[in-house]
């Protein structure tokens, strides 16, 4: 006799990003384009791999003497220690007091599953998370999971086209004492010196606690420096505070969803009681993190000569993409596409906003069969010399047929 299932009252769940490449998947058009990858992808449409991690690969690979034993739970020392010495710089004098630890994490949300974790625990008062960025993010699924109230701010502005510091102090007003700020890559926001103090004094006189997010260090300008001058600008600031650092995308090894969980303190007692509670989440979570991603990391950053091959690596390819936006951005001059298009090239990292409106992104995905987001927020690394004419051509046909673009001149009130 069936009995009634105790998952009845389970409902489906939300629709996430996947659903835009189902649907592209389903897609029999010849010249179907989906240009949403979130990894890096090269000249022939392939994921993008520096050649040095594919050589350190195959060095571990044939490595005798490894005996693939089970990691420690928080990882080993020597991948985070590189790890934290990229993020911070070997001589910064938080790391170098021992204030700054960091626990191997898995998967891209691995870092927010565990502070969320700890903050849930142990900072009993705090209730509200508040997530900007310069896109809507998934971290905030983590967060409701543990209970709490999620606000999340995009500081795009789609009338402007950019991202608008403005939008960003409107935020720090806005979000209530004592809550946790996620503030993930807003690094084409131009502060100046005088407004980052400001934001300093924000967060101090409203004792907000950061939890900064760094997920491709050195694939938004090409400086591993420059990416995250906003962390270290926080840690001479005096903050004590978490970081999300994924190590996926930069290094090519997006099946490994490597990264760590840095954490800031003021004194070396109280980062090292913070990481013997994280390290016991993760070992109730995953117990073990795997091996081989933070083996190919270590091997590079510890050496001279291959982590150089890498910067040099992550380099050229910025330089690449940054020569697309260009062609991107003069096809469409050239074609007289109305409206501006100098946000394209204003925009840095593998990712950008083209600006268009909806009634455009539907002409392109129903008619032209090109693929992208509600919001246009594309991969530049998916066009290519054999795509670009199609797909700039579609650009401007959509322009034209359904009216004038969001991002005119007169449209913007100029």
């Amino acid at each position: 006799m069936p009995t009634l299932s105790v998952f009845t009252d389970v409902p489906p769940a939300q629709k996430l990003e996947g659903s835009l490449f189902k649907t592209y998947k389903q897609d029999d058009h010849p010249n179907k384009m989906f240009l949403a990858y979130r990894v890096c992808m090269t000249e022939d449409g392939r994921p993008w791999v520096s050649q040095v991690v594919r050589m350190t690969r195959l060095q571990i690979a044939q490595d005798p003497s490894l005996d693939y034993e089970y990691l420690p739970p928080m990882g080993t020392r020597c991948f985070i220690q590189a790890s934290l010495e990229l993020l911070f710089g070997k001589c910064n004098p938080a790391l170098v007091e021992n204030r700054i630890g960091g626990v191997h994490i898995i998967g891209d949300s691995g870092a927010f599953q565990l502070g969320a974790q700890f903050l849930r625990n142990w900072l009993k008062e705090t209730q509200v998370v508040c997530i900007v960025s310069s896109q809507k993010e998934l971290h905030g699924l983590v967060f409701q999971g543990m209970d709490f109230v999620v606000y999340e701010y995009s500081i795009w502005d789609p009338q402007q086209l950019c991202l608008n510091s403005n939008m960003f102090f409107d935020v720090l007003e806005q979000i209530p004492r004592g809550c946790v700020l996620v503030i993930g890559n807003i690094i084409d926001c131009k502060l100046t010196p005088s407004q980052w103090s400001k934001v300093v004094s924000l967060l101090k006189s409203k004792r907000i606690f950061l939890f900064l997010d760094i997920p491709c260090q050195g694939f938004y300008t090409g400086d591993l420096e420059q990416d995250v001058r906003i962390l270290r600008y926080f840690v001479s600031r005096g903050f004590e505070f978490f970081c999300s650092q994924s190590l996926s995308k930069n290094f090519g090894i997006y099946d490994e969803g490597v990264g760590i969980l840095a954490v800031v303190a003021l004194s070396n007692q109280s980062m090292l009681r913070i990481l013997s509670q994280l390290t016991n989440y993760a070992q109730a979570l995953w117990l073990n993190p795997p091996s081989t991603g933070a083996r190919v990391i270590t091997s590079i950053l510890c050496n001279p000569s291959l982590r150089e091959g890498w910067r040099q690596s992550l380099e050229r390819t910025l330089e690449s993409i940054m020569l697309i936006k260009q062609k991107v951005k003069e096809k469409l001059r050239l074609l007289g596409t109305p409206g501006s298009w100098d946000h394209i090239t204003q925009q840095t990292g593998t990712h950008g906003y083209l600006g268009l409106t909806s009634q455009q992104v539907e002409y392109l995905v129903k008619k032209k069969h090109i693929y992208i987001p509600k919001n246009t927020r594309i991969n530049f690394t998916c066009i290519n010399a054999k795509n670009i004419g199609y797909i700039t051509e579609s650009i401007h046909e959509a322009v034209l047929l359904t009216g004038r673009t969001e991002n005119s001149p007169k449209d913007r009130g100029q």
